[in-house]
């Protein structure tokens, strides 16, 4: 078993293995994410065949402060500084011109290196030790539901991964908000818990997400596959209350296990907290078929309608006459 818990001695050694070029699963406020020494192309690489990840998927390289975020880009601007100062260490990734310390294949071949310094003890624990960049994406297989358990992350990779710390249920329980600050106006490119709103009252003006993307060229962030955050159960989601209950009728007239991923009845920081433990659970669970109804179209939801939307299905032409 590769899951170890949290220990002095296991936080030392997950450091060693790093700097000698293994992976390392650990926790973070978002999700668990499956780490390498960013500044070594071997290790990274590792990551990509672990994962099954496009090599146009960049990676989200986590430093422990501003002055290592700092020395990892060509170019820093104020604007940068000032979200740093609000809302790290956290949830927050900047996309950033990148320095010619960072390798081609941490950045996917791209202009700008994505950066993050992390809230969770773990984390910060291991960069201490480690005392390098880590590259993270999520601790799971490419597309699929990101791991906010070290159990997760052991269904999800086995032993792929050489070591494991197990540091409980993550908080914020969906990925990190990123903007990206390498152009004149700032872009929200994925939201996540640090809300639009927060962002706006620090940044002012700022765009909106790209629509999502299956383009072959380096992306200029994670998350922005049309198709990602997956459950190997077909997932379908539904604006219209009217259509997700013909939908769930139709289902079960045909005789199909339905299971329901419902977010009634909580706020927006306790739905992002449990949504991707709901959703591990309902996979488990041996339903044919998952449905869900989406929180309202509004800027408070749009992290989790964008995570429920890359991980769902269309519909065919055939079952929408079916609704």
């Amino acid at each position: 078993m590769a899951i170890f818990e949290i220990t002095a001695e296991n936080i030392v050694r997950a450091a060693d293995l790093l700097c000698a070029g293994g992976l390392i699963a650990f926790p973070t406020e978002t999700v668990y994410g499956l780490g390498a020494n960013a500044f070594d192309v071997h290790a990274v690489a590792q990551i990509y065949t672990a994962k099954g990840r496009p090599s146009n998927n960049p990676l989200i390289v986590h430093v422990a402060d501003m002055e290592a975020a700092v020395g990892l880009v060509s170019r820093w601007p104020d604007t940068a500084s000032r979200l740093a100062e609000e809302f790290w260490p956290g949830p927050l990734t900047l996309v950033l011109p990148r320095g010619d310390c960072v390798p081609d294949i941490t950045a996917a071949g791209g202009p700008t290196v994505a950066i993050r310094v992390p809230a969770h003890r773990v984390a910060r624990q291991l960069l201490e030790a480690a005392d390098i960049p880590i590259a993270a994406p999520s601790a799971n297989r490419s597309g699929e539901i990101s791991p906010t358990t070290a159990e997760h992350v052991y269904r999800s990779l086995g032993e792929r991964v050489t070591m494991i710390l197990d540091g409980g249920p993550t908080t914020a329980g969906i990925e990190s908000t990123v903007v990206d600050l390498s152009g004149d106006i700032p872009r929200l490119l994925r939201p996540g818990p640090i809300s639009l709103a927060r962002l706006s009252a620090i940044l002012g003006e700022i765009l909106l997400p790209h629509a999502p993307s299956d383009m072959r060229s380096s992306l200029p962030s994670p998350g922005m596959l049309s198709r990602h955050y997956a459950p190997r159960t077909p997932l379908e989601v539904f604006d219209s209350s009217d259509l997700f209950a013909h939908r769930r009728r139709n289902l079960r007239a045909e005789g199909r296990r339905v299971g329901i991923l419902d977010l009634s009845g909580r706020n927006v920081p306790q739905v992002e907290a449990g949504l991707y433990a709901a959703m591990h659970e309902l996979d488990a669970d041996g339903y044919e078929h998952l449905i869900c109804l989406l929180p309202p179209d509004t800027a408070e939801w749009l992290a989790v309608r964008d995570r429920l939307t890359r991980a769902s299905r269309p519909h065919s032409p055939a079952q929408e006459d079916r609704l």
